[in-house]
């Protein structure tokens, strides 16, 4: 480790607590005031935009989105924006929208981006099964939101990107392969996706490429996210671990993405999954970009936001958003 990195690391609280999710969940709020102190920083004012909630009502329930739109855009065609749709990690079961809400404003403003935030986790219950019907409902959301663009100041034809972080980076790439795939989106196609420290497969499922992933032993006890709490998180969502939706990298068809932007932490645990899916992308002539972070723990741009590495993670964010929007006027001029 980085010096700065070490002397963080050694004041950080003690692992999370995955034998009762309730626990683990206050446990993860409490981190939130120190995570927004930093990003409060660079807020831009809030005469720069504009903030709404919605509860969208989706198959067993109703879930928030946030939208962030700049107060620039209007209703008229050439004043909207591209659409970035924002899923948050947290373990599949952990976080909400205000883990990422202050840095997603700025991402907004900057770019001159309309951005849903989406609140997936609807299970409340001590423990969380994973199941498709999970995936199906955080899909369900673009769904409903290129229905509603001109409300939402959007315009898919300028850059219509999914992104996420974490189990929300997991989200992210099972949403985008169904995309590609569902009739609905033929003439509203993704043009991007932001793969932020992805989770692509269940450690059960390892087996193929077993001999490529081996940072989930390396960092077996690497700061904030260890292999037993990954474990733990595996058990409690009782994910099955063949399930291409959930192991996005045993899907049989990773050719037909849109560019995909990748970031991948050398502390990590998960570091070598996001390596072999940018690899397996890109031999599938998906156009990729890869920006690394060598000792760099999972998430530490968020729990050691003062670390100049961090201040590198979060300016990349902005380029590789940056990088995908480009690419999208690219491919319509």
């Amino acid at each position: 480790m980085d010096p700065e990195i070490a002397e963080a690391v050694a004041q950080f609280a003690p692992p999370l607590v995955i034998d009762e999710i309730s626990v683990s969940r206050k446990q993860f709020d409490l981190s939130l005031p120190a995570i927004q102190a930093k990003q409060r920083l660079h807020l831009p004012s809030e005469s720069e935009y504009t903030v709404n909630d919605h509860r969208i009502s989706v198959d067993g329930g109703d879930i928030t989105i946030r939208t962030i739109i700049p107060s620039s855009k209007g209703q008229n065609p050439e004043e909207r924006c591209p659409l970035l749709f924002w899923i948050h990690g947290g373990g599949w079961a952990l976080g909400s929208i205000e883990l990422d809400d202050l840095w997603l404003r700025r991402l907004s403003v900057d770019y001159k981006l309309t951005i849903t935030n989406v609140d997936y986790r609807l299970e409340m219950g001590l423990s969380f099964k994973f199941s498709l019907q999970v995936v199906e409902r955080v899909f369900m959301v673009p769904d409903q939101a290129t229905e509603n663009t001109t409300a939402l100041c959007a315009s898919l034809e300028k850059g219509f990107i999914v992104a996420g972080s974490s189990a929300g980076a997991n989200l992210t790439a099972a949403v985008a392969l169904r995309a590609r795939d569902d009739p609905f989106f033929a003439n509203k196609q993704l043009t991007g996706q932001l793969l932020q420290i992805p989770a692509t497969i269940h450690p059960l499922a390892f087996d193929k490429y077993k001999s490529e992933l081996l940072s989930l032993e390396q960092n077996k006890d690497a700061p904030i996210l260890q292999k037993a709490v990954h474990m733990g998180m595996m058990e409690l969502l009782q994910a099955p671990p063949t399930d291409p939706d959930f192991s996005v990298i045993l899907n049989p068809n990773h050719s037909g993405l849109p560019p995909t932007y990748f970031q991948v932490c050398g502390l990590d645990p998960l570091r070598d999954e996001g390596l072999l899916y940018e690899r397996l992308l890109r031999e599938s002539d998906v156009e990729t970009k890869l920006d690394l972070y060598p000792g760099l723990p999972h998430g530490g741009h968020n729990f050691f936001p003062q670390l100049s590495i961090s201040t590198k993670f979060n300016a990349d964010t902005l380029e590789g958003t940056a990088w995908l929007l480009k690419g999208s006027v690219d491919r319509t001029t």
